[in-house]
């Protein structure tokens, strides 16, 4: 078995991007993002360590904050070049070399790569692929070896292949053994060589993973930041780090009610006899000295008398009396039940870091510490509304064809719900013109705009021409299902700018959205830390089969509950039509069934986000 950390993932940025008009191919834009960018992406958890290896300018890929390995080969060798620099550089025993215009990449190519190496006691793994053969109809093999796990021992080898003046890729392994690895998505592999090729996939959609790391990589919390009394902060953001003013015990204190004593009165196979000389009460010290051979009465909280090290119960006592006590043999060891000075928090240690967000244990912590305000970020500020000519507000008459908007409501709950300051517009119609005053009046008002309908490919969907004169998009559709047309952006007017988040208009889509994308977006705009922001995967067994198509991400609505055999089992809640907003009411949890994932047997384990606390 190899581990992740024994691996070094090098990214090939060498290239001269001939038919791309001599363009670095890996800074060339996908989703607003430079290709290399992509890759990285699906690199990062396959490998303990990064690199990416240049051929002379390495100033744009040194922002991506990871080793630059020049090319130090004569000559433009490409791919071998990298690879023989990566091999140079690299610390740990494996190298794994992946272009950096390939950013659709398998997410377990590292981990299949290394289980072929290890099964066949290979050297070095590259993928392949099966094609239909255009002339004879039959399955030929397709190697990638630009895909390449090997060892860095392999070393010598490529030189004395360098040497000899040999310059291919396939061939420079000579006499070591080779493990071909079978992929199954010959998408995977595809390099892009031409503007066009780029378009295509520009048109294709963006990946659920890549689509959250724009995200992130893009939003900053808002600067503004208020000072609230400690009642009123409950569930807000903290905005800087709480150091404590004090000690948490501020003394060594007994975990019991019993009696202080010295643990080197105990031991021996015979009882101990004490004779008490004081009685210690919670917030009252003692007044007498403790000697050897004495014990004080102490109740649990008590500060602990100087030199007493342990506490006996009073319930395991042998014998007691107002004035001696007896402790039976290996009754307690020494140094038992007592807390320690600072045991819970040290003065000037932190207490609580930048980015939490108070919650009841929270507020009680800086209630210990006798803090009466603290620093929160400012509320988030969100505008949001529904396009459409056929939504109808509640109270208003349902002509033929219409339907009652929903999707305001759900938004409501949920921005709510993460304690932002809404600004509800109501229902904008498909008109240019109200689409563009919508937009422009909420930019003024709100640090984020959220749309719900307005951003799939239909003919009434003018949101994209008019963010195009308002400000940029990086993406508006992922491959995800429900939820698939979404728009990220920013726009401006009358120098105002705002974050706009496009949801889709089918009410599930809007809430898989929401909780996948918009949800850790808004949450790192309002300053929480990483852990608040995302959304904790628990595995349990699938109930019955579930289908599912590779290649995109889908959230499908589940019910987890304790089967017969007393293990968690989830269930799908019947028919996943992005447009049954009751399902929502039924589930319990949302099952995440990840891009490389295919169909679901009986039994399989599969992530599930809980909606305990989201819905």
């Amino acid at each position: 078995m190899i581990n992740t950390h024994d691996i070094t993932g090098l990214i090939l940025a060498g290239g001269l991007g001939t038919r791309m008009g001599q363009r670095d191919k890996g800074m060339l834009p996908l989703h607003g993002q430079p290709l290399a960018r992509h890759v990285l992406q699906r690199l990062a958890p396959q490998a303990g360590q990064l690199a990416i290896s240049v051929h002379a300018d390495a100033g744009d890929y040194a922002r991506f904050g990871l080793p630059v390995w020049p090319d130090v080969l004569p000559g433009q060798l490409g791919p071998l070049a990298g690879l023989h620099s990566g091999m140079q550089h690299a610390s740990t025993p494996f190298l794994l070399t992946v272009p950096c215009d390939s950013p659709l990449l398998p997410p377990d190519l590292a981990a299949r790569l290394a289980a072929g190496l290890v099964d066949n006691d290979a050297d070095l793994a590259i993928a392949v692929t099966e094609e239909i053969d255009p002339v004879t109809g039959s399955t030929v093999r397709r190697p990638h070896p630009v895909f390449c796990l090997v060892k860095t021992s392999a070393l010598p080898q490529l030189d004395a292949y360098l040497r000899s003046g040999e310059r291919r890729m396939r061939t420079w392994h000579g006499p070591l053994k080779l493990a071909e690895v079978l992929f199954e998505n010959n998408r995977a592999f595809g390099n892009m060589n031409t503007p066009d090729e780029l378009a295509a996939l520009q048109a294709q959609g963006l990946s659920v993973p890549m689509a959250q790391a724009i995200l992130a990589d893009t939003v900053a919390p808002v600067a503004d930041v208020e000072q609230l009394p400690l009642l009123q902060a409950f569930e807000r953001i903290l905005a800087a780090d709480i150091i404590s003013p004090i000690s948490v015990p501020a003394h060594d204190n007994s975990a019991m009610d019993g009696y202080a004593l010295h643990g080197a009165d105990l031991g021996g196979d015979t009882a101990v006899t004490l004779a008490v000389v004081d009685t210690i009460l919670a917030g009252r010290p003692g007044t007498v000295s403790v000697q050897r051979g004495q014990c004080a009465r102490i109740m649990t909280g008590a500060v602990m008398p100087d030199g007493c090290d342990s506490v006996v119960p009073q319930e395991l006592l042998q014998q007691a009396s107002e004035q001696h006590i007896t402790i039976a043999p290996d009754c307690i060891r020494p140094g038992d039940n007592r807390r320690f000075k600072g045991e819970d928090l040290m003065q000037g240690q932190p207490a609580l870091l930048q980015g939490k967000r108070l919650g009841p244990a929270e507020l009680g912590l800086l209630a210990s510490l006798g803090i009466a305000t603290v620093p929160v970020r400012r509320r988030l500020r969100v505008a949001f509304f529904s396009t459409g000519d056929e939504l109808r507000s509640i109270g208003e008459p349902l002509d033929a064809g219409c339907i009652y908007d929903s999707n305001r409501y759900t938004l409501l709950g949920m921005l709510s719900r993460l304690g932002c300051e809404v600004l509800d517009m109501g229902i904008v119609k498909d008109e240019p013109q109200a689409l563009e005053a919508a937009l422009r009046g909420a930019c003024t008002k709100a640090h984020v705009i959220i749309t719900s309908g307005g951003v799939s490919s239909g003919a009434a969907d003018f949101t994209r021409e008019i963010l195009a004169r308002l400000g940029e998009v990086a993406f508006w559709q992922i491959n995800m299902r429900p939820g698939r047309p979404m728009a990220f952006g920013r726009i401006a007017s009358e120098g105002d700018t705002a974050l706009l988040l496009g949801l889709p208009g089918n009410p599930v889509a809007v809430m898989a959205a929401f909780y996948f994308l918009a949800r850790p977006t808004l949450l790192r705009l309002m300053g929480a830390d990483a852990d608040t922001a995302t959304l904790p995967l628990l595995q349990v067994a699938a109930q019955a089969p579930i289908r599912k198509k590779r290649g995109r991400t889908e959230y499908q609505r589940g019910i987890v509950e304790r089967g017969a055999d007393g293990r968690q089992h989830v269930r799908v809640t019947g028919a996943q039509g992005s447009g049954i907003l009751r399902s929502m009411t039924q589930a319990n949890c949302m099952i995440v069934l990840h891009e490389a994932q295919g169909n679901v047997a009986t039994g399989d384990l599969v992530d599930i986000v809980l909606f305990h606390g989201l819905t």
